[in-house]
């Protein structure tokens, strides 16, 4: 009875969002796709709208998206994500519609949905996770892979002369005139974490607005992919990811300056 009395006094600091499923995460040790998943839940389920929310998913590590958000989910072909979200956007107009989308997908496959989506101004939020590599598939080479990076593709460096420069497809996609808010962010520290959040509810907040794209990329690790303990592929990514990469604001609207 005591014990109970001590329990039922004690304050709640954390709890998980009831727009986050009971399914165990089964991603790396490391990953920062879960925290992503909890950011971004959170905050849809603070601003009362999980039923009015529509999630798309395409083909990566990304697509268990569906397994983990308790929204309505739907999955999209590899690239394809964010015109399936246009579409779902389009003909549900009154719903917040995100796609949810890796590197290897948003910024090769899809690099031609994402251009035309954003360039279109439709109003949805794209978060785009950029760990530098094919994580699902094998470790590969993927756009955003830095110069020199060692990948299964790439066993001795990204050289440039033989496949080009790393994409910094946020940045060219904040000169498009349909981009509203664009940002880049990570997970690795509270404080980071914190950051995301607070863009994830003003790209939502904006979306209601009617205000066009916002895109929200999170520079992440991968530390299966790139063959490195947690901690390693932390530091490794503060060391060489956010140099190339700097995590900020891009591209701001008047309301937020």
């Amino acid at each position: 009875m005591e014990t109970n009395v001590l329990i039922d006094s004690m304050e709640c600091i954390y709890a998980k969002p009831h727009t986050l499923t009971d399914q165990p995460m089964h991603y790396c040790p490391g990953c920062g796709h879960g925290v992503v998943h909890k950011v971004l839940m959170e905050v849809i389920e603070e601003m009362g709208i999980a039923d009015q929310t529509i999630g798309v998913a395409p083909v990566g590590c990304s697509v268990f998206a569906y397994m983990y958000m308790n929204v309505d989910m739907q999955e999209a072909a590899h690239g394809r994500a964010s015109a399936a979200a246009t579409g779902i956007k389009r003909v549900l107009p009154d719903k917040f519609v995100f796609s949810y989308q890796g590197d290897g997908d948003l910024a090769a496959i899809g690099t031609a949905e994402t251009i035309h989506t954003v360039n279109r101004g439709e109003n949805i939020l794209m978060v785009f996770i950029n760990n530098g590599i094919y994580g699902m598939t094998g470790g590969q080479m993927a756009p955003t892979s830095l110069l020199g990076m060692v990948t299964s593709t790439s066993p001795y460096g990204r050289d440039a002369a033989k496949v080009g420069y790393p994409l910094k497809i946020t940045e060219l996609i904040a000169q498009l005139p349909g981009a509203y808010y664009v940002a880049r962010h990570a997970v690795h520290t509270p404080n980071a974490v914190r950051k995301l959040k607070k863009a994830f509810k003003a790209s939502l907040e904006f979306q209601k607005e009617k205000k066009g794209t916002c895109f929200i990329e999170v520079v992440s690790n991968c530390p299966s992919g790139w063959k490195m303990t947690p901690l390693e592929a932390n530091e490794w990514m503060e060391k060489n990811m956010f140099p190339y990469y700097p995590l900020g604001d891009i591209k701001v609207p008047q309301a937020m300056k």
